[in-house]
């Protein structure tokens, strides 16, 4: 049986062993609250069987106790994508958003309104909530993702100044990675060629490789050449760093049975694209 909504199957953690005066119903409570937000929430009008949903891990530590009612955390998410034909899951997108402030009590209901500011912890969930259903729909279809990628830059638009002020991470002057330049470098003009790519790694390349891996593989270089064009139409584009994040210890497993050229081709872009990691790339030929 369809239903609609209910796309995501989110696993939920709540660390709260920094909370030292926080009554422990307060967490029990929120980390409840957290996972019916997410898997129970309408966020598209398209039906997905249960097999379908979008499997996510969402762990909220929290940092700090600003008051009784008002905290500091970190929130670590991560979403995938099944393979085709295989057991395997493929990290769709992996993030740590630090220092997410909000204010809760006991047994309060998260809500969230498309048009409307409710609260800055729901309005990150749902920012996430429409990233990943944005990525998900890229990877199945060319820039099938882009209505929702647009929600996702809506909430963002529809932050309250004093809540932007209030809440980091909104705004350009936030810092440099954060949910603003994510969203930016997902949309830009300049990164259009890895959004493109999004589509030919996982549904031409991925997919196939149960069935072809060396047509998968070849596919899967051309991808990445795209997404070397990318970068460098847009250096340091946080969705790029992202992507590595997320992708290389898969594609470093993928290119030790591919061949020399492929490799020398990988072990470049991976190199240039995420430099701090080049070590690991060389691995592709050991």
């Amino acid at each position: 049986m369809s239903i609609i909504g209910q796309e995501f199957n989110f696993s939920v953690q709540l660390n709260s062993q920094k909370a030292q005066s926080t009554d422990p119903k307060v967490f029990e409570s929120l980390e409840i609250a957290l996972k019916e937000f997410l898997n129970t929430q309408k966020w598209t009008n398209d039906e997905f069987e249960v097999e379908e949903r979008i499997e996510c891990n969402l762990i909220l530590s929290i940092e700090e106790e600003i008051s009784e009612t008002s905290f500091r955390a970190d929130l670590t998410i991560q979403a995938t994508r099944p393979i085709f034909n295989s057991d395997e899951q493929t990290t769709l997108f992996t993030y740590v958003d630090k220092s997410v402030t909000f204010s809760y009590e006991a047994y309060q209901p998260l809500e969230f309104s498309e048009n409307v500011f409710n609260s800055n912890l729901t309005s990150v969930l749902a920012f996430y909530a429409y990233v990943i259903l944005g990525l998900d729909y890229d990877s199945f279809s060319l820039l099938g993702g882009e209505k929702h990628l647009q929600k996702a830059q809506d909430i963002l638009n529809n932050i309250p100044p004093s809540a932007a002020n209030a809440h980091k991470g909104w705004r350009s002057l936030d810092g440099n990675r954060n949910r603003y330049w994510i969203i930016e470098s997902i949309l830009s003009p300049r990164t259009r060629a890895w959004r493109e790519a999004m589509y030919s790694f996982h549904r031409l390349a991925l997919d196939v490789m149960a069935d072809d891996i060396d047509k998968g593989r070849a596919v899967m270089s051309q991808a990445l050449k795209q997404v070397e064009k990318a970068s460098t139409s847009y250096p340091n584009a946080m969705i790029i760093q992202l992507f590595a994040l997320a992708k290389g210890d898969q594609i470093v497993e993928i290119y030790k049975g591919g061949t020399r050229r492929e490799q020398n081709d990988v072990i470049r872009i991976m190199s240039k694209i995420d430099a701090a990691n080049a070590s690991k790339y060389r691995k592709i030929k050991s």
